[in-house]
């Protein structure tokens, strides 16, 4: 297998995979690495300080300029801009540029702006048209200008909230990933308003070591995005309603919670995300441990890592 370059593109590079394609006016510099299995199409321009991993594929009309990094599986859509300066002036050149990075299998739509130093994480997928002006999470998917998140790529639709009819200790397990699991809360209601109830001894997985809220989120922001080593939660939404990610590393789920009378409960080692907050909405938490940051896991790599190793 070798590298195939149109008669009509320059590929000066000798940095280039198997099986590479260079298509007709692309122009690839010396300096440049492009990994195995690529496909760069028509009227794409790649500057030398540009790393580009395997079976990455680069639509007409985009430029990858210095500072710009594709790892593997990335799709990268027509006419989509990368920029590495935030201040250009013509012929003035910082002494580095930013480097913007993305994460593998994720995707760019067309006609995407990136702004400089941003990373976009693992199999996020930018939509058509979107300004990314700070850091995308894993999975997400983002739109419009400024880009924000509309919800989460490979995340399955939230479980029948029924199966939480039953008591605690009989409830049957669901398809949640990482031993995740919806339970009750009691609740009561009357002529003088509602009341939910929680026995912190027997009515939990656990004797809770620390109580918070979260509320007065506003909706285009995203909240959680970590995973605790050690600490388990419940999460209740007591008003309005939250959107909740469930990632063990391999398999993610969608769980809306918006009511008292169901809980989230969320073993360690999972990757807990929460957004999509109605304005009025209030999210109690229980956690089993008292906080430590020690704890937290805040780079969705470093998650993935610790995951496959069983730390």
């Amino acid at each position: 297998m070798s590298v195939f370059v149109h008669p009509s593109g320059i590929c000066e590079s000798e940095q280039v995979g198997d099986g590479t394609r260079v298509w007709a006016f692309a122009h690839v510099l010396s300096g440049a690495r492009i990994g195995r299995d690529c496909n760069i199409n028509d009227h794409v321009f790649i500057e030398n300080d540009v790393i580009v991993g395997d079976r990455v594929t680069v639509k007409s009309g985009v430029q990858l300029w210095d500072g710009v990094r594709l790892e593997d599986d990335v799709f990268v859509g027509p006419n989509a801009t990368f920029t590495n300066d935030p201040f250009p002036r013509s012929k003035e050149y910082p002494e580095s540029f930013a480097e913007t990075v993305v994460g593998p299998g994720a995707s760019i739509g067309g006609n995407a702006v990136i702004l400089p130093g941003v990373r976009i994480g693992r199999r996020a997928m930018v939509g058509a048209g979107a300004v990314v002006v700070r850091d995308v999470p894993a999975h997400a998917i983002v739109v419009g200008n400024p880009a924000r998140i509309v919800g989460y790529a490979d995340s399955a639709p939230s479980p029948d909230p029924d199966v939480v009819d039953q008591p605690l200790a009989t409830t049957p397990a669901d398809d949640l990933p990482g031993g995740a699991r919806l339970i009750p809360v009691q609740t009561a209601a009357d002529l003088r308003g509602s009341l939910a109830a929680v026995e912190l001894e027997s009515g939990l997985p656990f004797v809770p070591r620390r109580f918070f809220s979260v509320f007065g989120v506003p909706s285009k922001e995203v909240r959680g995005e970590h995973a605790h080593r050690v600490c388990a939660q419940v999460l209740v939404c007591l008003q309005g309603s939250v959107h909740c990610i469930v990632d063990d590393g391999t398999h993610r789920r969608e769980v809306r919670l918006d009511a008292p009378d169901v809980a989230l409960h969320m073993p360690p080692m999972l990757w807990g995300t929460q957004y999509k907050y109605s304005d009025d909405a209030v999210l109690a938490v229980f956690a089993s441990h008292s906080y430590d940051p020690a704890d937290y896991i805040r780079e969705y790599e470093q998650f993935l890592a610790e995951a496959v190793r069983g730390d």
